[in-house]
């Protein structure tokens, strides 16, 4: 049972790591970083390494998206102001 749970939750790495690279989108890569993040948070419990995946749960599913989508915002307004300027 818990190797199935394993093969399980490293396809689903797999499978939203794979959709992080090949998302073009940088709100939509944030958003499937995100959801990388509780992938691998959920990898790391089942790996029996519950403090792994509660840091992992914190910083790479809500902070680093979270900064990633501050970023782009950001640096979208700066690029309006720019061509607005015109």
């Amino acid at each position: 049972m818990a190797d199935a749970l394993i093969a399980v939750a490293l396809l689903l790495v797999a499978v939203s790591a794979t959709v992080a690279v090949v998302t073009r989108d940088p709100v939509r890569q944030a958003l499937v970083l995100a959801v990388l993040g509780i992938v691998l948070a959920v990898l790391f419990t089942v790996l029996q390494a519950p403090d792994v995946g509660l840091s992992q749960l914190a910083v790479g599913s809500a902070l680093t998206p979270l900064l990633l989508l501050l970023t782009v915002r950001k640096v979208r307004r700066r690029a309006q102001d720019r061509d607005g300027g015109r």
